[in-house]
């Protein structure tokens, strides 16, 4: 039997769409803290402020991301959202002042959630129910793709053109990510089932219990467990993105530090077409336990890495497990609740995933300053062995037990 066709002109221009939200941060993460310190003569503390209050921003809307997309509908959320990060994008060329950079900073990390959110969500009314685990690996594969390209076009053009070609760049990536998502709606009715466009429609229940606000309207409970899950894989991931150039400059590995992230990249980006077609035919237990695994293992690689050689494959091994692991659990969790609550259980998802990377960045960093970055690899490879724990406890064990609600979260 011949499967429905997944790459329709909408899904993939909702794709890109995400590319370009996603290579735009990855762009600014790279020059931020060099923009605060070289242009506004900020001290680092300042320069992690201004990371730190756009991940806040996230956190905080991501709460409400949900609750927008059930009261107007997805379209509308994904048009708004895309909208203002193009807004705030071209921002950045009215800064004066490191408070200035503040605000935007906040307001950028505000509508970066929401966007993210929404986007991803519109997505899943652009894939065709037997194949959503293959449809949100190749998504995810974008956002992957810009975590690889973006910090390597920020420091180039950083330092071959200065910040003002950085922010013409973003500005112009947050147009096109705003072109391409309203354009793929145009087409998409003739490309959705019934029961998918429910989700571009504003839910019912929302508008009739709107005055009655509780935990509900903001969180998924069918997605908590599995997002625990990937609030314990963030707090490790954390710790690889904080600290790898200070601990490859503690190793004397600075000239090929900037080479780990694409060694990592490569390993998310190379397997993701078979990662998504095992996730569709066997249970995802069959790929998360051995990701686990894989990525622990290149945490402990990373902690012994003493040479260039060694990195690069720590960086390829570790790419290889968390590559396979995030789309896994966030299909569990997308497929965990009803169709028209989709959106604010992917909000779940990244809610708890921003809360693990966010603690998981101060508590580590603390532990590291007590005793090393070679120990908060080590540290990082125990909780992600941990999170295997949880995953069977509040999720496997579960669907061994009992028959699963849904059919597609199997």
């Amino acid at each position: 039997m011949q499967q429905p066709k997944l790459w329709t002109a909408s899904f993939v221009k909702i794709s890109f769409s995400s590319f370009f939200v996603f290579l735009t941060f990855y762009i600014l993460a790279t020059a931020m803290s060099l923009y605060v310190t070289e242009e506004l003569s900020g001290t680092d503390s300042q320069a992690g402020l201004a990371m730190a209050i756009f991940i806040i921003a996230a956190v905080i809307l991501r709460l409400f991301a949900g609750p927008f997309m059930l009261q107007y509908g997805v379209k509308k959320v994904v048009f708004a959202a895309l909208l203002f990060y193009f807004i705030f994008s071209i921002s950045y060329f009215a800064i004066f002042s490191f408070t200035l950079l503040l605000v935007i900073r906040f307001l950028h990390g505000g509508s970066f959630a929401v966007a993210t959110t929404s986007t991803n969500t519109a997505a899943l009314t652009f894939i065709p129910e037997e194949r959503k685990g293959e449809g949100i690996s190749y998504f995810s594969l974008f956002m992957s793709m810009a975590m690889v390209i973006g910090p390597y076009i920020g420091l180039t053009i950083m330092h071959e053109w200065g910040f003002l070609a950085v922010f013409i760049v973003c500005a112009v990536c947050a147009m096109l990510s705003y072109i391409l998502g309203v354009s793929a709606y145009r087409n998409s009715r003739s490309e959705q089932t019934h029961k998918e466009q429910t989700m571009d429609k504003p839910s019912a229940a929302a508008k009739t219990d709107k005055k009655k606000m509780s935990i509900h309207h903001f969180i998924e409970k069918n997605a908590v467990p599995i997002s625990i899950s990937g609030f314990i894989i963030a707090l490790a991931y954390s710790g690889l993105i904080t600290f790898i150039s200070i601990y490859a400059k503690e190793r004397g590995l600075t000239d090929v530090a900037s080479y780990y992230f694409v060694f990592f990249g490569l390993m998310i980006i190379l397997p993701r077409p078979f990662i998504g077609k095992i996730m569709d035919k066997y249970n995802k237990s069959f790929i998360v336990y051995p990701s686990i695994v894989i990525f622990a293992i290149g945490m402990v690689l990373l902690s012994m890495a003493d040479t260039a050689a060694m990195l690069l494959v720590s960086g390829a091994v570790a790419g290889l497990g968390y590559g396979a692991i995030l789309p896994c659990l966030q299909t569990i969790a997308i497929m965990s609740a009803k169709p028209e609550r989709r959106g604010l259980a992917t909000a779940t998802f990244y809610l708890l995933f921003d809360l693990g990377y966010g603690i998981g960045s101060y508590t580590l960093g603390a532990i590291a300053a007590s005793f090393s970055y070679s120990m908060v690899y080590i540290i990082c490879a125990a909780i992600i062995m941990i999170s295997s724990i949880f995953y069977y406890i509040l999720y496997h064990k579960r669907e061994l037990n009992t028959a699963p609600k849904y059919k597609q979260a199997m």
